[in-house]
This record gives structure tokens, C-alpha cells and sequence, in this order.
């Protein structure tokens, strides 16, 4: 943005009161040494906020605003601007008009962006103006992956046919560079994101490969892809991941970062040999700051208010329990992301690492060199630690060592794999460390579940059966809500996960049941009695206030 137009803007601002003449200075000569504009130094350097700028600039430029939830977003209207164009100036198509097309924009001044983009249309471009986030929202949407795209792919892989079912290494590494496979590899990988999927599955069949998406826990399949392909597209994913694609008949891991959207993902790919060829499963992990944040991982808000006192020990041992897939590790993120100060040393060991936290110091467990949960933590005792996270507590000896660092005055976060929480108190003991040091240590635990989310869109009231109102112990007067399905769910009648927890806090009356014979249900009874809500009346309550269904609740606790 040219200087007389900062000015401008920046006046503006001054009125409304949303920055000061001070910090207005301030920033000019700051985005003086930056390659982005005045509107986006702004708001991403923490002068003001997106929403002030676009009410300002609505004023300044008399251009409208955008509210793109209003819109029927069409894949189609990718014919007018393409992909490279709309993501390059921040743009998204949202109607057209005869010969008008209507364009979101984040920079709807940009005068060669609206010149590009008319040229490339066809069309007159009449600019609105909307928050980046919500055009990149757009953008997932219209340049989503459609039915045409596969036919083409499919179409171009056709000469693959001639080859050899399993080629020989050189042959393999030029099918693996050719544009279709590439292609046909981006889309897998893109529209698993776009659907928010957190794993991918690529499973070679006798005749076939078949590709599925794991969505909110539940996978679905997505596409069949040519048998005469699945060499080079596994050896694609395979190299794309740092792997060695002429070991085909051993299990390998590797992993991969890529930028989608301006949003950093973690590939997490894993190889196994079956008979009829390798299995790929790649786990998606975002670094979007929202997954990390402990107000939103779902906690009812007395389940909150525990938790956080318990994280905020100065020692002791916290636990999260589940099966796999439950959420345990992003919880403990979480924590950590909570706890993370410049006053505090954090170090944490995991088997592999998962999100990559600033200011974190993270140890990879590797077998190969001997660098076991044990002898890791070991090492990192005389790091001086304040806070230590252990991925998982698999053994008596990382057990051991965990618990006399909590006795030693560090914070010890760690998962394991038990139904509940008064399950880990008897669980640690079967281990085989003595109950004196486990009442001393364990400060709480919390047992989690994830379940999904009822769409908002469609789903559908009605009064509950004889079998509902049993098990819930409701009236048949309450109302309970069922997936329906729609097209902004995909037609699953859920959209997104939440966690669902029991929060035990190990107090005096807990700590003087650790050991008795009938420990775990004593325990249980106790925690309950002074208010502690278990799995199933966390479920219960989400369900009675329409966020989740009877049949989550049945899938996930019952």
C-alpha cells in the first residue's frame, strides 16, 4: 500500500479510536522494512484487530462487505479464477452475474489482483471486501476436489497398463515423477485435508486400491484407484516421506511437512507389507494454534476448573488415560502449551514426536540407538527441568523414574492406556511401584474419550424410546437430538469431535484408599461422592443439551 494511502487509512484508524497516533508511527516505519502491505503488517504485527480493519476499510474505500457464509459456494466458479491466482492475492469467486463475477478479497484495493483476475475471467470483478480466514475457508470449498479431476487423473494413469506389475527400480523412479502420479498423490493428501481427516489409508486389494479417510473417528472410503498404479503411487508417498522405496517387504516410518492453505501439516507415514502389496496409513497433524488451546479441548467448566489446578502443581504426576485415538496427546499439548513460560523449562519425550512446540526442548525415543523412555528421562534429570512429559508410561522402569521425579519436585505429564481414571491408581501398582510412592506422587488424572458432534445444520429432534429413557434415566418428555445428515456435513449427520472427560482428583480421602484391596471401586465412590462426574455423565450431559447423540454415547462409553 502506497504511503499517502497508509496515511489515510491509518487517520481513519485514529478516529475510531483502534490505534494511537504513537503506534501508528510506530507501524509505518516498521512496514517500511516488510514486504507486506500496511493493512496485513498491521493486523498481523498485533496493531489492531482484523475485524476493526475491515469495518475501516469498508469506509475508506466504500467497498462492501462480504459475509461468505451467505453464499452458495460452487466449485464451478473455478473456471473463472484459477486456483494459483485466488490463492496468490487472497481471493475467493463467490457469484456470478452475467457478465459480473462477485470477489472476496482481503486486499480489495489491489488494483493489479482485480486486473489479473478480469483477465483471466472474462469478467467484470466487483470486489467485497471479507477476513482471511474466511476466504480461505471459501477457497477449500471451491477448490475442493470434484468427480472431473479423478477422470482425468484416472484417464492420464491409463498407460501405466503397459507396464510391469512390480517395475524394476529405474523404471519405478521415472512412474513416480510423472505429472499424473503426482497429481493423483497432492489430491489424496489435499482432500483428506480439506474434509479435516486425521489419517489416511491407502490398502492395495487383489484387483484394486482402495483409499479411505478417517473423519471424526470414523473412517469412510473415498476413492478406488487402479491396481496398475499402486506401485508408483505408494513409492510417491514413500519418497515423499525420506523412505526407501526398494525395501518393500519390511514395516517403515518416516515423515513429511507440507504447506497447504499457509497452513503448516505434519505427514506422519507408515508402510507395511501385505499380500497384495504395501499399506500406507499417513496421520495428518495440524499446527493450528485453536487444537493446542485447553478452553477448547472441551471440558464442562467445573471439569475445567479441576484440571487447571491440577496442572498448576509446582510437582507431582498427572496422567491422561484412554484408548488410542482418544485425544490423549493433543490434551497434553495442551497442558504444556498453557504452562509454557519463559520462567519455566520444559522437556518431553516421545515416541514420535508430534506437534512441535516454540521453546519446548523435545527428545525422540529411538530403539535403534538405545534411547528408551527410561534412559531418556534419566538424561534429561539433569537438564534441570521444571516440567517433563513423557508420551507414555509403557514399564515398570519409566514408571519408576516418573513417579521419583515428581517426588524430586518436577512436573511429570504422561499418558496410559487404562478404561478410567481410578484404573491408572491400580494399573501403576500392577506395574510394580509400591502404593506408598503412588499416593505421594499422583496428583490427578483424567480419563478422556472423544465423541462426535451432532451437525448443527440438520440434525433432528425427537422424544426418546423406552431403551433411551432407561439408560439415561430421563422422561419421556425430554428432548434428544439424532444425526440426520446434509451437505455441509457430507451427509454423516456429524461435523467435528469433542473430548468427553472424568477428572479425579487424588486429595487426602483418595490418597488413603491407594492400597486397599477393593482400592479402584472405593475410589471411584469416594471421587464421585465429592463431586467428580464420571465418562458416562460427561457424555450424558452433552447429549441432553443436543451437542451429541444416544448412539455416540453407546459407541464411545456405554
Amino acid at each position: 500500500m502506497a504511503g499517502n494511502s497508509a496515511q489515510r487509512l491509518g487517520e481513519l484508524l485514529k478516529e475510531f479510536e483502534y490505534i494511537t497516533e504513537e503506534k501508528l508511527q510506530e507501524a509505518i516505519e516498521k512496514q517500511q522494512q516488510s514486504d507486506k502491505s500496511f493493512s496485513r503488517f498491521l493486523v498481523e504485527s498485533g496493531y489492531i484487530a482484523e475485524e476493526d480493519l475491515i469495518h475501516v476499510m469498508e469506509i475508506q474505500l466504500g467497498v462492501p462487505r462480504a459475509t461468505i457464509n451467505d453464499y452458495e459456494l460452487d466449485p464451478t466458479l473455478a473456471q473463472y479464477i484459477p486456483e494459483n491466482i485466488a490463492r496468490h492475492y487472497e481471493t475467493a469467486p463467490l457469484e456470478k452475474t452475467e457478465d459480473t463475477l462477485k470477489v472476496a478479497m482481503a486486499e480489495p484495493n489491489d488494483l493489479i489482483a482485480i486486473d489479473d483476475m478480469e483477465m483471466a475471467s472474462n469478467l467484470k470483478i466487483e470486489p467485497y471486501i471479507a477476513a482471511r480466514k474466511d476466504i480461505k475457508r471459501a477457497q477449500s470449498i471451491i477448490y475442493s476436489f470434484i468427480d472431473q479431476d479423478r477422470d482425468d487423473i484416472f484417464a492420464s494413469l491409463s498407460y501405466f497398463k503397459e507396464k510391469e506389475e512390480k517395475p524394476e527400480l529405474d523404471e519405478l523412479k521415472k512412474m513416480v515423477e510423472d505429472a499424473p502420479i503426482v497429481r493423483l498423490t497432492n489430491i489424496i493428501i489435499n482432500q483428506a485435508i480439506q474434509m479435516q481427516a486425521s489419517d489416511i489409508h491407502i490398502e492395495p486389494q487383489q484387483h484394486e486400491v482402495k483409499v479411505r479417510y478417517r473423519i471424526d473417528g470414523v473412517l469412510r472410503d473415498n476413492m478406488i484407484v487402479p491396481k496398475y498404479s499402486q506401485a508408483a503411487l505408494i513409492s510417491r508417498l514413500k519418497i515423499m516421506a525420506d523412505l526407501d522405496i526398494t525395501k518393500r517387504k519390511i514395516p517403515q516410518d518416516g515423515r513429511v511437512k507440507i504447506n497447504f492453505g499457509g497452513m503448516e501439516i505434519d505427514l506422519r507415514v507408515s508402510t507395511l507389507p501385505t499380500i497384495y502389496g504395501e499399506s500406507v496409513v499417513i496421520r495428518l497433524l495440524s499446527k493450528v494454534e485453536s487444537l493446542l488451546n485447553i478452553d477448547k479441548l472441551g471440558f464442562s467448566q467445573n471439569n475445567l476448573e479441576k484440571f487447571k489446578k491440577l496442572i498448576y502443581n509446582p510437582h507431582g504426576v498427572i496422567l491422561v488415560t484412554g484408548p488410542t485415538g482418544s485425544g490423549k496427546s493433543t490434551t497434553l499439548f495442551a497442558v504444556l502449551n498453557e504452562l509454557n513460560t519463559s520462567e519455566k523449562k520444559i522437556i518431553t519425550i516421545e515416541d514420535p514426536v508430534e506437534y512441535q512446540l516454540k521453546g519446548v526442548n523435545q527428545v525422540q525415543v529411538n530403539k535403534n540407538t538405545g534411547l528408551t523412555f527410561a534412559r531418556a528421562l534419566r538424561s534429561i534429570l539433569r537438564q534441570d527441568p521444571d516440567i517433563i512429559m513423557v508420551g507414555e508410561v509403557r514399564d515398570i522402569e519409566t514408571a519408576e523414574i516418573a513417579v521419583r521425579s515428581a517426588l524430586t519436585g518436577h512436573l511429570v505429564l504422561s499418558t496410559l492406556h487404562t478404561n478410567d481414571s481410578a484404573s491408572s491408581i491400580t494399573r501403576l501398582m500392577d506395574m510394580g511401584i509400591p502404593s506408598y510412592l503412588v499416593s505421594s506422587a499422583v496428583k490427578g488424572i483424567v480419563a478422556q474419550r472423544l465423541v462426535r458432534k451432532l451437525c448443527d445444520s440438520c440434525k433432528e429432534a425427537y422424544k426418546p424410546g423406552r431403551e433411551e429413557r432407561e439408560l439415561l434415566q430421563i422422561s419421556s418428555d425430554v428432548t434428544l437430538y439424532r444425526a440426520q445428515g446434509c451437505e455441509k456435513c457430507d451427509n454423516t449427520g456429524y461435523k467435528g469431535r469433542m473430548a468427553v472427560q472424568e477428572v479425579l482428583v487424588v486429595d487426602e480421602d483418595i490418597v488413603e484408599l491407594i492400597g486397599d484391596e477393593k482400592g479402584k471401586e472405593k475410589i471411584k465412590q469416594v471421587a464421585r461422592e465429592k463431586g467428580m462426574k464420571t465418562l458416562w455423565e460427561d457424555v450424558r450431559f452433552k447429549l441432553l443439551e443436543g451437542i451429541t447423540s444416544y448412539q455416540e454415547l453407546v459407541r464411545t462409553v456405554v
